[in-house]
């Protein structure tokens, strides 16, 4: 997997949900990497990108504000892409390290004065 490191390819994954962005990420250099570069099922990829769409339906984005059961919301968000984890590392092996960034955006947005 190719991305903006000096060696040009990582070995150290970082799985985090986004707007409009594959979940894969380059842990050290932070460059997004391509779900289709990624040696795992395509079974597992559809079940990374199903998480990946439904990335911040605890916000009103229109609003810009919070829904109302917006943390349980992310919660589950952050608990689905733990077990996702699991599933990546037994795909991967010990080839690749992964860490996993759980969502926080819900407390920012619920700690935001109007």
């Amino acid at each position: 997997m190719q991305c903006f490191c000096e060696e040009k390819e990582t070995h150290e994954l970082k799985i985090e949900g986004d707007v409009g962005a594959d979940p894969i990420w380059c842990n050290q250099c932070g460059c997004n990497l391509d779900l289709d570069e990624i040696p795992i099922s395509n079974e597992l990829k559809g079940e990374l990108m199903e998480w990946v769409i439904n990335y911040g339906k605890w916000i009103d984005w229109d609003n810009d504000k919070l829904l109302l059961n917006g943390i349980k919301l992310e919660e589950e968000h952050n608990k689905i892409g733990a077990e996702l984890i699991v599933k990546i590392k037994e795909e991967l092996g010990e080839k690749y390290k992964i860490r996993f960034s759980p969502s926080t955006i819900a407390r920012h947005y619920a700690n935001k004065k109007f």
